[in-house]
């Protein structure tokens, strides 16, 4: 007999960029819903300007991050999607990088991630307050 549960996290994430770690929101619907069980967990962002990454947070990286991706994607005016604020268009390109869904093995109702990973919601897009996630486990 197979488990499927699914929850939409509704976060805000402001007029900043981000990097916001879902690790905690993660293992709390696991909790909820797979008490025990194995399975997959997978995270998908409806958004066309917001991707999902595992990596370290707390220790920089996520900055890091956020400063590598202004490297390869500047906030000017190249970009040929011009709408919002400047350099918008970037926005658009991210999830070619910092794709829009991760699955992750869940054993006995634990992700399993390595001792420093998180996963973590990536938002360069200032225009957009709020944002998606939907967390959905199969087992």
């Amino acid at each position: 007999m197979s488990t499927f549960a699914t929850r939409v996290l509704t976060l805000t994430t402001g007029t900043n960029e981000s990097v916001t770690d879902l690790t905690s929101a993660c293992a709390d619907f696991l909790t909820e819903t797979a008490p025990g069980l194995d399975g997959l967990l997978n995270l998908f962002v409806p958004h066309a300007t917001a991707g999902l990454a595992i990596l370290e947070t707390g220790a920089g990286s996520d900055r890091d991050l956020l400063a590598a991706l202004h490297l390869l994607l500047p906030a000017d005016d190249r970009w040929q999607h011009r709408h919002g604020t400047p350099g918008h268009g970037r926005d658009h390109v991210l999830p070619a990088l910092v794709p829009p869904h991760v699955t992750v093995p869940v054993v006995a109702g634990r992700v399993q991630l390595g001792t420093w990973q998180s996963i973590c919601l990536v938002d360069t897009n200032k225009d957009n307050l709020e944002r998606q996630v939907r967390l959905s486990f199969l087992g």
